[in-house]
């Protein structure tokens, strides 16, 4: 069968899920005719992505969040706004998105949650199945317990998922746990797709921290807590331009530029992880049972949503700041809980690739794994 994958370039968890699952498929005896990754100028789409994706990539400009003058919180007016004002631009992405779709004849359209990818599904109708896959789409299962207050964000976030799928033949929802599916509203849960590579890791503790931040802005807050304890060795992975691929901005402080297979060999070794509450992340950690600290990027509802998420997991625990002793306090009381995740996440290829290459296009039915 013939894929066409449209990503989010927002991040980094789109592009790695994505990665890994042109992986499963090639394996499977199928094809990735083209990928389409939405990008904004905010954002670089790191080197790695172009070399582990093996498919052609056509980088369109695409709506995603803006932040503020800080690069921390989310604002989700200026958002709104700013993809009003570039719409003449995301009208020609989609045009060439059409043309790209005619010219390759794919069977099945994967959508990992960007924008152009659910408008152009809306309007354009293709006769390709249309398939949307991410974790957000977890938000629309009954038994999800969203973060507190915040009501319009939390309509803004599935006012989201619901343009990222419109019209969607079937909707795959990543979990870091098992739930059961909800087939009246086509929705699957399944696995998270982890990168092959993370299978052949060794955990081990070699003292340091590691730490993922997408927006430059929380740089300072690192640089900040460094400045406090000196003493505690970190590594940060972080994407910023202006930056060398590694800088040493301490004794015990290093930056390093987006890149896949370090960040790996640094989780392994870690003693405990802090990230900005996305999802791929915290599942790679989950996976080598390192205790994890989330702090949700300020106004991303959807990332407060995700540390609750992870909390009920078993992945660690939540905070409002980079505060990096909470987590040093908290990782004696950790309890590794990676047999059972290793159970659930590597079930993916089975399950995922049960529903995606069903010619018929019937929805399969999933049975727990764990």
């Amino acid at each position: 069968m013939r894929f066409f994958f449209i990503i989010q370039g927002e991040g980094r968890g789109h592009m790695t899920q994505a990665i890994t699952l042109s992986q499963l498929l090639r394996e499977d005896g199928h094809e990735v005719v083209q990928v389409v990754i939405g990008m904004s100028p905010q954002r670089q789409i790191p080197d790695f992505f172009y070399s582990s994706i093996k498919a052609p990539v056509v980088a369109l400009q695409s709506p995603n969040f803006v932040t503020d003058k800080n690069h921390k919180s989310v604002s989700p007016i200026k958002t709104v706004i700013h993809a009003l004002l570039k719409s003449p631009v995301y009208l020609k992405s989609l045009r060439h998105l059409a043309r790209l779709i005619d010219e390759k004849q794919p069977d099945i359209i994967l959508n990992f949650y960007d924008f152009i990818g659910g408008i152009y599904h809306a309007l354009y109708r293709p006769k390709a199945r249309f398939v949307a896959i991410a974790h957000q789409y977890l938000l629309e299962h009954p038994q999800f317990t969203f973060a507190k207050g915040r009501r319009i964000d939390k309509w803004l976030l599935l006012l989201g998922n619901r343009v990222t799928r419109l019209g969607a033949d079937g909707i795959l929802a990543l979990s870091f746990r098992y739930l059961p599916d909800v087939p009246h509203k086509k929705l699957y849960v399944v696995p998270p797709l982890l990168r092959e590579g993370i299978r052949s890791l060794i955990p081990s503790n070699s003292g340091h921290l590691l730490a993922y931040v997408v927006n430059p802005g929380y740089g300072e807050a690192i640089l900040s807590f460094h400045k406090k304890y000196p003493e505690i060795a970190l590594h940060c992975f972080w994407d910023q331009k202006n930056k060398p691929e590694t800088w040493e901005a301490g004794a015990n402080l290093t930056f390093h530029s987006l890149n896949d297979t370090l960040f790996l060999e640094k989780m392994a070794s870690c003693q405990g992880y802090v990230t900005t509450a996305g999802f791929e992340s915290v599942c790679e950690a989950m996976y080598l049972g390192k205790p994890v600290m989330m702090v949700p990027v300020e106004g991303h509802y959807e990332q407060a949503c995700n540390a609750v998420d992870a909390e009920k997991a078993g992945a660690g625990i939540a905070h409002d700041q980079f505060d990096l002793r909470v987590l040093t306090n908290f990782i004696p009381s950790y309890r590794d809980n990676s047999v059972t995740f290793k159970h659930w996440a590597d079930s993916s290829k089975k399950i995922i690739l049960s529903y995606l290459t069903r010619r018929d296009g019937h929805h399969f039915k999933k049975e727990n794994p764990v």
